[in-house]
């Protein structure tokens, strides 16, 4: 939640990102398409005060593919903490993994 709300208030300081990854967050800016991604990080927050775990995991865990996605493709250097993140969410999810079984079977 907290990344999520410093996209629209700027709390915290994040130095500009250089190279593919400079054009990458332009032309999410320039699309505005920074709003989807901030509100799917602050709305699993929210999800989980209310105990819909299961959703809110589904909903991180496709921001967090595309976040791994980002530092494996275009931004190597944000890497280790994109896999501590990933690694933390498949701890998470291996609490709730009976809401998946729908999910996964054939």
């Amino acid at each position: 939640m907290t990344f999520g709300l410093n996209g629209f208030l700027h709390f915290i300081p994040m130095p500009p990102p250089t190279g593919v990854a400079a054009q990458f967050f332009g032309a999410l800016f320039v699309s505005r398409f920074y709003v989807v991604i901030f509100l799917l990080q602050i709305v699993p927050a929210i999800l989980l005060a209310n105990r819909h775990m299961p959703l809110a995991l589904t909903i991180l865990g496709a921001v967090i593919f595309n976040i791994l996605c980002f530092h494996i493709f275009m931004a190597p250097a944000g890497l280790p903490l994109a896999v501590v993140v990933t690694v933390l969410w498949f701890l998470t999810a291996s609490s709730v993994r009976s809401a998946f079984t729908g999910i996964l079977q054939r």
